[in-house]
């Protein structure tokens, strides 16, 4: 199979690239940058080609599936949506935005009739998280609410951090009776009991209130992971102004010299989960701890490449791809039982 990774010059773009071709894979790389792109692919040996995403269309003629690593996604994704669809090419790609999955969850016809597979969010966000509500609704299937929580280690990438730029804009996101709903960063606190030990948390906008309600159909759906209870507040007073154009070019200024850990960093780092999914009668949870979050990534990137021709056309959330158990499949997972409570 032919494929690309489109945004190969960021920092999980690379990364992707790398572990490809230590594992014999020969991906074309590409970006918006001939003189960014150009020497990575050199130094691995690899295609490369340099294009704008009004061009896509054309560059993905003769490629089977495209991971899109080019963020902001909400600003990216759709226009190479588009271009695979009219290519009929799959699309994968490393989101972690709400709005984004909402939007590539809509397109499911299209990807039906063009006979293609849509999968926003094929790295740790929302592998792991997304798995560990399908193993719970397996587990309960009458569950109404599900809370997951995260915590990572290692620190963020530039692209990560432009992204979170963004939602702090927004605020926090939760979905009530099968809607979303907008409410402020740490709204509700709990205890996660992640398997390392119990950890406070606060809740936040995370891609999960979007796929977790795909994958399972539990229509009240909170995320979690470590907030400063302060936070919340600020959030709310802050919001007005961190929504001009003026501040968010400076923040995302400021995330683009961002770098995200290096490669010992990733090794002596990593993220867990937690999910505990309820009804009137039972509660059920289960946690697992991963590789640092960006290791995580470029494996579940490069299993769902060699997975991809398998799934039934359409738009996918991983767990709806590949089933509840593909987080289990990955390096260095360490999953705990599912356990009622």
């Amino acid at each position: 199979m032919t494929w690309m990774v489109y945004g190969a010059n960021g920092y999980t773009g690379r990364l992707i690239a790398e572990l490809a071709v230590e594992r014999g894979e020969r991906p074309i790389l590409a970006g918006r940058s001939l003189e960014k792109v150009e020497p990575i692919a050199t130094a691995l040996g690899l295609e490369f080609r340099a294009f704008a995403l009004a061009q896509a269309r054309t560059h993905l003629e003769d490629v089977d599936a495209v991971v899109h690593c080019a963020g902001p996604f909400s600003q990216t994704s759709t226009a190479m949506v588009d271009a695979c669809l009219m290519t009929r090419t799959h699309y994968l790609d490393i989101t972690g935005e709400i709005d984004v999955f909402e939007a590539i969850g809509v397109r499911d016809v299209d990807a039906r009739k063009a006979g293609i597979v849509l999968l926003p969010g094929a790295g740790f966000d929302v592998v792991p998280t997304d798995c560990v509500a399908a193993i719970l609704k397996n587990a309960l299937p009458s569950a109404t609410h599900l809370d997951l929580a995260f915590v990572v280690g290692g620190g963020a990438s530039a692209g990560t951090t432009k992204t979170s730029v963004e939602a702090a804009a927004v605020g926090g996101r939760i979905r009530v009776n099968g809607d979303l709903k907008s409410v402020r960063i740490g709204h509700r606190r709990r205890t996660a009991y992640f398997r390392s030990g119990p950890r406070e948390v606060g809740s936040i906008p995370w891609g999960d209130v979007s796929t977790a309600y795909r994958s399972t159909g539990i229509p009240n759906i909170t995320t979690f992971t470590t907030v400063p209870g302060l936070l919340g507040q600020l959030q709310q007073v802050f919001a007005p102004v961190l929504q001009t154009s003026l501040v968010q070019s400076v923040a995302k200024t400021v995330a683009g010299q961002v770098k995200g850990p290096d490669e010992r960093k990733r090794a002596n780092t990593r993220a867990e989960v937690f999910g505990e999914a309820w009804d009137a009668q039972a509660k059920v949870e289960c946690a697992i701890t991963t590789p640092n979050a960006y290791s995580l990534t470029a494996d579940a990137v490069l299993r769902a490449i060699a997975k991809i021709n398998g799934v039934a056309p359409g738009s996918h959330t991983p767990s709806s791809a590949f089933g509840a158990d593909f987080v289990r499949e990955l390096d260095g997972v360490v999953a705990g039982e599912v356990r009622f409570t």
